[in-house]
């Protein structure tokens, strides 16, 4: 698994194979952008269909050596696969193509080992990268070498490479869980001081690049860092809002972003981070309402959600980038509701970078403050009283 994510010079080739799945995305569109968000330039892509994965290359020979003939047209040094691939179809792969190739879930381990800042965030990463490469022992990772040391690193007489290897990475999967286990204990602390100051807990949750740092600066005042691409935040981050109407504040938290097909090394991974919107009083679900793929996105969402255990806690939708809607798209009326799974939940449209419709937020999260505590759950305005876009 030789990456060329750091050079200056990784041209790569874009795969993608239609296995008769719903959403399968023909333009590549989005490993475009997850590759170029890692530092890859795509060069080609090529697309074909199948019933099911081929065995040993996954593409089948015929196709592979396709792959082949356009990453030389093009200079291309490594292939990526918009699936996950096995460890033995990723070693066929290279040896036919004889260039490195990744899939997906790898270049979103690598984007998320680039953009981790917190200590928290570092080590769910590293676990994530850890437990993923232990299923491909090939003497790939020269860089564990340096964390050898101490007693009983070094193997026995016999003890072949791919046994030592497998070693490291169990033992640095063992204590980088166990820091984890700290850290989390630590987060559930804070919590617990929270509670007992009687915190009304919102996350911010969305598909990635939903534009939900921009709306939690907006709305707090802060300089998260927010970028036009995709996983621009990691880390968790939490800060107080206050709503005058109600006269209180409550915590507002920016959580990491979903996208289809998360690893769920991933998912167990950051789950002391994704603790967050588990413990939420109200979910703010923001959703990209000037892309045509919105409902698939909010899907994803949802399915995380009910992985991580988080599907029953009351959500609002602040359909964001109301700035990037077409004309023809612009809703009529600013608040009204919208159907997921035979539920109505009640939904804001905004535009966070041009600050509309916050006032209309903060009005309805000024209610559901006042109203914590209380068996009310969460309300929303009858149609009649909604507000209509100008």
């Amino acid at each position: 698994m030789t990456s060329l994510l750091e050079s200056s010079e990784a041209r790569t080739i874009l795969v993608g194979v239609d296995l008769g799945l719903p959403h399968f995305d023909s333009e590549l569109h989005e490993l475009g952008l997850l590759a170029q968000t890692a530092g890859l330039t795509p060069v080609a892509s090529i697309t074909c269909k199948r019933r099911a994965p081929d065995a040993a290359l996954f593409v089948g020979t015929g196709k592979a050596d396709e792959i082949k003939l356009l990453a030389q047209q093009h200079g291309a040094n490594e292939v990526l696969f918009d699936q996950s691939l096995s460890p033995g179809q990723q070693r066929n792969l290279e040896r036919r193509l004889e260039l490195p190739v990744n899939d997906r879930t790898f270049l979103i381990l690598e984007i998320f080992a680039q953009r981790a800042r917190s200590h928290e965030g570092k080590l769910q990463v590293e676990l994530a990268r850890l437990q993923y490469l232990s299923t491909r022992l090939v003497r790939r990772w020269s860089h564990l070498e340096r964390q050898r040391g101490g007693i009983g690193t070094r193997g026995g007489p016999g003890e072949t490479q791919i046994e030592l290897d497998r070693r490291m990475i169990s033992a640095n999967i063992k204590r980088t869980k166990e820091q984890l286990i700290k850290v989390k204990r630590q987060r559930q602390t804070q919590r617990k001081q929270r509670d007992r100051r009687g915190a009304f807990n919102i996350s911010l949750i969305g598909y990635t690049n939903a534009g939900k740092s921009t709306l939690f600066n907006a709305l707090v005042k802060a300089r998260a860092y927010a970028a036009d691409q995709l996983f621009a935040t990691l880390d968790t981050t939490t800060r107080q809002l206050y709503l005058e109407g109600a006269a209180r504040s409550v915590s507002l938290s920016d959580t990491v972003g979903f996208i289809r097909d998360l690893p769920h090394g991933l998912i167990d991974a950051f789950q002391a981070t994704l603790q967050e919107a588990v413990d939420a009083d109200l979910l703010i679900h923001v959703v990209d309402a000037s892309n045509p793929e919105f409902a698939l996105q909010i899907e994803q969402v949802q399915k995380v959600l009910l992985e991580i255990g988080a599907d029953t806690i009351p959500q609002l939708l602040v359909f964001n980038k109301m700035d990037a809607m077409e004309p023809g798209h612009l809703p009529i009326l600013r608040q009204d509701t919208f159907e997921i799974d035979s539920v109505q939940i009640p939904r804001i449209f905004v535009s966070a970078k041009e600050s509309v419709g916050l006032d209309i937020l903060r009005q309805f999260l000024t209610v559901q403050a006042a109203h914590s505590g209380s068996d009310a759950g969460i309300t929303v305005n009858a149609p009649e009283n909604s507000v209509a876009a100008s």
